[in-house]
């Protein structure tokens, strides 16, 4: 059975999913994983390899890998865990939180020159009641049907 939404549902699916490809081309310098990584480590603060990898859903030798590149290049720190000895926590430097500023600052310095380029006054107000829509749809705890 199909709903009449089922169309817009996958044109929607389609855009998001090329606005999100076209915003990955605007980066330079940091992988994706790499990125996900301080960007997480930002959001929730310092935790354990293991921690990064459930949340990133990789396999824990592979966030290993992520993460060992990020200390090598100064971005992230390694700690021990003060309130259990035999941890190990994983934190971002001010290079790590410097380099997610830059990164992020690129990306939507792209975007917002593409909305003011591209679309009129009355198209932005329209983005900007869509941009809220889809925050709603984001939070949307639904299961398919």
């Amino acid at each position: 059975m199909t709903s009449e939404t089922d169309p817009l549902a996958s044109e929607l699916r389609v855009v998001i999913g090329r606005l999100i490809r076209r915003l990955r081309a605007e980066r330079r310098g940091l992988g994706l994983s790499q990125v996900t990584v301080l960007a997480r480590l930002d959001r929730g603060g310092p935790a354990t390899t293991s921690d990064l990898a459930a949340g990133e859903r990789v396999r824990p030798q592979s966030m290993a890998d992520t993460v060992g590149s990020l200390v090598d290049a100064g971005l992230v720190e390694r700690s021990q865990d003060p309130a259990d000895g035999r941890r190990v926590l994983i934190g971002l430097t001010q290079a790590g939180r410097e380099a997610l500023a830059a990164d992020r600052r690129l990306r939507e310095g792209w975007l917002a020159a593409a909305i003011e380029r591209d679309l009129t006054a009355q198209e932005r107000r329209v983005l900007e009641q869509a941009t809220r829509l889809l925050d709603r749809l984001a939070d949307s705890d639904v299961g398919a049907t």
